[in-house]
């Protein structure tokens, strides 16, 4: 029996990435919130990012209702993974309805939208 080489790259490890799972519905008031809760799995109560170079995942399956809330939400949460230094936000299980809003109000450029799930679950947002 003989074993062939390992594909893909050599001493390369699989980063995960950071996940937050929002579900139910998002209202405005509830964005600072899950802003709050997205910096408080980037960096330690010291203030230093946790993870350099992690990506974000943002599960947006479980919401249950897309409109400019969510939308707002998606935006201010983008703005958070890219002061961290994680680029782009990786939106996960989106819903139709939130990615026809994403196109309408030019945020698809924005973040990256994405079919499957992420690592994890990891948060809780309402």
């Amino acid at each position: 029996m003989s074993f062939g080489r390992r594909t893909g790259l050599p001493d390369v490890e699989a980063m995960t990435p950071i996940v937050l799972v929002v579900t139910g519905r998002v209202t405005r008031a509830a964005v600072p919130g899950l802003c709050a809760e997205l910096e408080s799995l980037l960096y330690d109560p010291e203030g230093t990012l946790r993870d350099p170079g992690a990506g974000v995942d943002c599960d947006v399956g479980g919401v249950v209702q897309a409109d400019l809330a969510l939308v707002e939400a998606v935006a201010r949460l983008g703005l958070v993974a890219r002061r961290a230094g994680g680029g782009r936000l990786r939106l996960r299980n989106v819903p139709p309805e939130l990615q026809r809003l994403l196109d309408l109000v030019g945020l698809a450029d924005v973040v990256d939208v994405g079919g499957g799930t992420g690592g994890g679950a990891v948060g809780n947002g309402a």
